[in-house]
């Protein structure tokens, strides 16, 4: 779910979502404020951010628009309520916001999958007997899993509502 832009000029006078933690800079789960870029002539830019919090100012030098998006991604909601949030929380919904189905629920299931078939094949000595088991539980691990990468996701993000919600609206979403 990265969320890149075109060039860098998109992200002055914005507001990002540090992600990704890096020496001598704002750490991760931060609100910053992009103040302005300058490409220098080897292709790399540095950014001038300012961390909303604390009004501390701070320069970046990143190689291209692909790490800059790594190092941070924009989250108008997350900008919106952030006094409202403290940093685990901002820190756990971008850890799991920020997953996606191919990079890390795929190679889980992979690994479940290939331990299935040959506890399957080689535990039980009938073939067709662990053949069919195999798929059943094949079939469990693949359901199961989509059903866990979709209750992560919406139980993540409800959180993330009912703490803004309950400080500002007065309501709870459930």
């Amino acid at each position: 779910m990265a969320l890149y832009i075109y060039s860098m000029d998109e992200a002055i006078d914005r507001k990002y979502v540090v992600t990704k933690s890096m020496s001598g800079q704002a750490q991760a789960g931060t609100l910053v404020h992009i103040m302005d870029c300058e490409e220098k002539g080897d292709g790399t830019y540095n950014v001038s951010y300012r961390v909303t919090e604390t009004g501390q100012n701070f320069n970046l030098d990143c190689v291209g628009l692909k790490q800059f998006c790594k190092w941070a991604r924009p989250d108008n909601f997350i900008a919106r309520h952030y006094e409202n949030l403290e940093q685990k929380d901002v820190l756990r919904y971008i850890r799991i916001t920020g997953r996606s189905f191919v990079s890390f629920y795929l190679p889980i299931m992979l690994v479940i999958l290939v331990i299935i078939w040959v506890v399957a094949l080689l535990a039980i000595p009938k073939i067709v007997v662990g053949v069919i088991v195999g798929v059943v539980l094949s079939a469990l691990d693949v359901a199961g899993i989509m059903f866990y990468y979709k209750y992560q996701q919406k139980h993540a993000t409800m959180d993330i509502y009912n703490k803004v919600s309950s400080n500002s609206w007065g309501i709870v979403i459930k």
